[in-house]
């Protein structure tokens, strides 16, 4: 059977999608050629993943089994990304296909899948149908897919737990500092180190565990060091200082990938006057107090007092952004 344009469409759209998202330059992303796959592409951090992708338009229960299998069973796929048409038909097969993985060794292998649903009814020859389709597919690949395979799960919650420290800007600072040292060590040599009290240390080192961006299981000596969500929460805070202080300019993409967790600086100004930390010296008092503030506050507060606890050399990771 002869693709479709709508089969086209779609594939062509997911994979153009993620490679926007790396303009965010909070990973990278390069186009793989596995023809086994209506799209696939490898994700790169300080590691590399790949992401294989299936489209369904118009295939039969045994297609939607075929291509279900291809994904779940291929075992260099990190993420099963399946874009499909949305019909009552359609969600019963590819139900029923799951609740048989889950009933096999399989079962694992269902952790990788992401279903993203198209409306039944979309045409691709029209202008609006393209444009709303692409619109929630952007939405959806860059909740699910990317914040949770790329940025190691980070949430709109992970990042307001990180920033409501009752000592303003210690999360940023002392998360640097554990990613630079390599990890906190005890805790009587740490607090020399960062110049902190026990209590205060272990408080905040908690903290920052509960929120999954600290983890004793992230080396083999069992010593508190930083998860890959938290080098994600790092990253997005070098670019977000850099943003704030005015030495960089916040690209689109990032702003909405920030957006996704909660940080959308244009809730802050009602006049639409950019934020930047002239503004929060000028409107600090204004401001939200901690208990009550959304993200956006958070993280601006967080931000613009780190610096008391020392300097923070923010480099701005660059992963390799070839799209080729």
């Amino acid at each position: 059977m002869a693709e479709s344009v709508e089969h086209a469409f779609l594939s062509d759209t997911a994979l153009d999608v993620i490679k926007e998202a790396s303009k965010s330059q909070l990973f990278g992303c390069k186009e793989s050629g596995r023809k086994r796959f209506d799209f696939s592409c490898d994700l790169t951090r300080d590691w590399e993943r790949v992401v294989s992708g299936q489209t369904l338009w118009r295939h039969d229960r045994d297609g939607i089994d075929k291509d279900l299998r291809t994904l779940l069973t291929d075992s260099e796929t990190a993420a099963a990304v399946y874009v499909a048409r949305d019909t009552v038909a359609t969600r019963g097969r590819v139900e029923e296909v799951i609740r048989d993985y889950r009933n096999s060794p399989l079962r694992p292998n269902l952790s990788k899948l992401r279903i993203f649903w198209v409306p039944a009814d979309f045409d691709a020859d029209s202008e609006e149908g393209r444009a709303v389709v692409r619109g929630g597919l952007r939405h959806e690949i860059h909740r699910d897919l990317l914040l949770t395979v790329a940025l190691g799960g980070l949430s709109s919650v992970d990042v307001r737990e990180f920033c409501r420290s009752g000592r303003l800007g210690c999360s940023p600072w002392l998360l640097a500092q554990i990613a630079k040292d390599g990890y906190a060590g005890n805790y009587t040599h740490a607090s020399k180190r960062y110049g902190m009290g026990v209590p205060a240390l272990k408080e905040e080192l908690l903290r920052l565990e509960l929120t999954g961006m600290l983890s004793r299981e992230v080396n083999d000596h069992g010593l508190i060091g930083v998860t890959e969500k938290g080098r994600a929460m790092l990253d997005i805070c070098a670019y977000l200082h850099a943003y704030l202080s005015g030495s960089a300019s916040g690209g689109d993409e990032l702003l909405y990938v920030c957006s996704l967790l909660g940080i959308d600086f244009s809730e802050i100004s009602s006049g639409g006057q950019k934020v930047d930390f002239d503004f929060y010296r000028t409107n600090q008092h204004d401001l939200h107090p901690v208990a009550l503030a959304g993200n956006s506050t958070l993280i601006l507060n967080s931000l613009y007092w780190t610096s008391q606890y020392g300097e923070i050399e923010w480099p701005l990771p660059r992963y390799g952004l070839s799209l080729d």
